[in-house]
């Protein structure tokens, strides 16, 4: 079997899902809702952004009531709090704190990171700058911001070492083939201002973004032909982004928000049913469609 590439016809057929889509309906469902009210200033938008990113794990219900909770027990200003905790705080900074395999000593950590990351170099966008202009580009700029959070190694008389486990939360897609979704969809909410995201970075093309890769986006752009990777990866990132680079080269990645939410929504079932998938837009592309009748 020849592999499933995008028709002729699907520029059409994914802007018009884009234009139809009920934005707000999706936002009440989104981690990006709770990150919206900093975006007045860039510092409180980074730290309330990169804690609910790192929480992007799991149904949306449960990432936004993980958040709120980080938020109460940071008495409401994450940014505050970052410029508070110390070497003897931040083991006990968020208590017995969980969120799926997420831990409360792994939060404190990343406070003190954070208080770090600023006095040493001023925003997350910097970090990520600096990365960017290596010979690696955006996976480089994302490889930054990972050593940046993970912090240096423990050494006698130096920075404290990071809890159990804390390290693998921010992966770097050129230590490994993890599609780093969660840094990646940070590094989105950070750069784009059109809605839903914040655009406090103005140093940052928005047309040099990746696509966060979750498991919605990932099926429903196999079977639109977007990649023809068996399973998420950095390379699928990659292949995703640049098939929707081809059809909006400034902005690829404003269609994210709209794949993701129509895989969380149900409006796509992830298998046929005529009833629902009828009214899709896309549906002319989709691998689960092609050659079949809609009677």
């Amino acid at each position: 079997m020849r592999a499933h590439r995008p028709t002729a016809t699907f520029p059409d057929h994914l802007n018009a899902l884009y234009d139809a889509f009920p934005f707000e309906r999706s936002l009440a469902h989104d981690p990006v809702l709770l990150v919206r009210p900093f975006g007045s200033s860039r510092r409180s938008a980074e730290v309330a952004g990169i804690f609910a990113a790192t929480l992007a794990i799991g149904n949306t219900t449960a990432i936004q009531g993980s958040f709120r909770k980080v938020l109460d027990l940071a008495g409401g200003d994450l940014a505050a709090y970052v410029d508070t905790v110390d070497e003897r705080t931040w083991p006990d900074a968020f208590g017995p704190f969980k969120h799926r395999w997420i831990r409360g000593d792994q939060l404190g950590y990343l406070a003190l990171r954070l208080r770090q990351v600023y006095r040493e170099h001023g925003s997350l966008e910097q970090v990520f700058l600096d990365g960017l202009a290596s010979q690696a580009g955006f996976p480089g700029g994302l490889a930054a911001l990972s050593a940046a959070l993970r912090g240096p190694a423990a050494t006698h008389g130096g920075a404290p070492g990071a809890p159990r486990g804390y390290a693998s939360l921010f992966p770097s897609p050129l230590e490994s083939h993890s599609p780093c979704k969660r840094l990646t969809l940070f590094v989105r909410w950070m750069v784009r201002s059109g809605f839903p995201d914040l655009g406090v970075w103005s140093r940052v093309p928005a047309s040099l973004l990746r696509v966060p890769l979750d498991q919605h986006v990932y099926w429903i752009a196999y079977h639109l032909g977007l990649t023809r990777r068996k399973s998420p990866s950095w390379a699928a990132v990659e292949e995703v982004t640049e098939a929707l680079r081809a059809v909006d080269p400034e902005d690829p990645v404003k269609y994210d928000f709209v794949l993701c939410h129509t895989g969380i929504s149900g409006d796509c079932p992830k298998h046929r049913e005529i009833r629902v998938c009828g009214a899709c837009a896309v549906r002319p592309d989709c691998l689960l469609w092609r050659g079949r009748r809609t009677t």
